[in-house]
């Protein structure tokens, strides 16, 4: 009998975070490795595998009913779930009918392994440890589209905010080796990647663990010959130096002047009931250095709407703070209460959901605000655009990213594809959100 050498097929579901996309692309790795190939849309798959994200209850409920779904649209292939939602509630993911193996995040590199196991024994397997126990740094590089890649640099967080279950879901912060991570960008401009953006749960903290600096890495990876553009996905402001502020702004060749920058909330009060390590005084002086320096840059914010001990009078210290800034848009959270964290020990007001809501919905209208005068202000000026690929409902207009990631459509040209050209931005794209439209010069 003629053994059957057809490949098995995989599919990968990532839910959440830049950083499970990175992962997953590993995890796509290892099971190449072991003879799978990635399933096209019209193929049912041998195995599915589910990437999850757990930062807030809705994110629970997205990875259930996706895994659902799965189940009922293929019910014989095998269902594997990991990520942040399978290392904190393994049982309820387990529970799920049609799962057949749980990882949790110290689990991930050893799939093939447990894939190995049910397809012996076809009994569910469940795998967590503890989150102290979570010490493997798993490196990771994914490709977003033609022109971006998302590098891994560090993993997990010593910081334990009130609110948060990342470190019980990720361990104790860890970080490659500079080394690797130069390696890792050189074989991205070899494939001919431009842009690298660096992720990690706190990228700050990198090389805390080896004897090595956040700032030493940044220098390292701008040598990089082939890469024209890095950017960092999201940095504490206590962590971002004025060191690495003044370097980005002279003397760096290939990062970019924008910056995501985590504040959660406009009044020390509560900064002090999240356990954050920094209050409003020290991220004025960050916002206001970038400003000074780089005036154009993009200055992303997080921010969390009606967090456990936000009263009326902290929530509008909160408003007023950010109104005041010199931002250029916010990324609003409603606060959702997550069991295990010690907000929930807190002797603070707690706010109604639909209080939260109303808090979030305010925020995001002084957002809205900022971004549109920001884009108002980005009107006649000349910006380096890379451009990433031509839209999917208008093939004749190409779309890409400014230095400063302002979204920019011009009539397409095939052949500057995944390269850096000049455009004066002529006005904002009222068809198309957060864009503006250019002309090549």
């Amino acid at each position: 009998m003629t053994p059957d050498l057809t490949p098995r097929k995989a599919a990968y579901f990532t839910l959440g975070c830049k950083l499970n996309f990175a992962e997953t692309s590993t995890i796509g790795k290892i099971l190449a490795d072991k003879g799978f190939r990635r399933a096209r849309p019209d193929e049912r798959p041998d195995i599915c595998v589910v990437n999850t994200c757990s930062v807030t209850e809705m994110a629970d409920k997205k990875d259930r009913s996706l895994i659902r779904r799965l189940v009922r649209k293929w019910p014989e292939a095998t269902i594997v779930v990991t990520g942040c939602y399978a290392q904190l509630k393994p049982d309820e993911a387990a529970s799920i009918e049609g799962v057949d193996i749980v990882l949790g995040s110290n689990e991930k590199l050893r799939i093939a392994q447990y894939i190995d196991e049910w397809e012996a024994s076809r009994t569910k397997i469940t795998e967590t440890v503890g989150s102290r126990e979570i010490l493997t740094f798993m490196p990771s590089c994914e490709r977003g589209d033609r022109t971006r890649f998302w590098l891994k640099v560090q993993d997990g967080c010593d910081y334990y905010c009130t609110y948060c279950t990342i470190p019980f879901a990720r361990g104790r912060s860890r970080s490659g080796r500079i080394a690797d991570l130069v390696a890792q960008a050189r074989d991205v401009a070899e494939q001919g990647g431009k842009e690298i953006v660096l992720t990690g749960v706190n990228v700050g903290c990198f090389g805390l663990d080896t004897g090595e600096s956040f700032f030493d890495l940044l220098k390292a990876l701008d040598a990089v010959e082939g890469i024209e553009r890095y950017r960092i996905s999201s940095i504490e402001p206590n962590l971002l130096t004025p060191e690495i502020i003044r370097w980005i702004a002279s003397e760096a060749r290939a990062f970019m002047p924008s910056f995501h920058i985590p504040l959660q909330s406009g009044s020390d009060t509560v900064l002090r009931l999240m356990n954050r390590r920094y209050d409003t005084d020290l991220f004025r002086s960050r916002i206001d250095l970038i400003r000074s320096l780089i005036p154009d840059a993009f200055i992303g914010v997080d921010i969390i709407a009606g967090a456990r001990g936000e009263t009326q009078e902290e929530w509008r210290k909160s408003v007023e703070f950010v109104e005041s800034l010199p931002i250029t848009r916010l990324h609003v959270f409603p606060y959702s209460e997550r069991p295990g964290t010690a907000a929930l020990k807190l002797q603070a007001e707690s706010v109604e959901a639909g209080e939260r809501h109303r808090r979030g919905s305010e925020l995001q209208n002084i957002s809205d605000k900022k971004l549109s005068e920001y884009m108002e202000g980005m009107i006649g000026q000349q910006r380096r655009v890379l451009w990433e690929h031509t839209l999917h409902d208008d093939p004749s207009l190409m779309s890409g990213l400014t230095d400063n990631y302002i979204r920019v459509v011009a009539p397409a040209d095939e052949e500057l594809l995944n390269s850096v050209t000049e455009v004066k931005i002529t006005a904002v794209d009222t068809d198309r959100e957060e864009t503006m439209i250019g002309e090549r010069i």
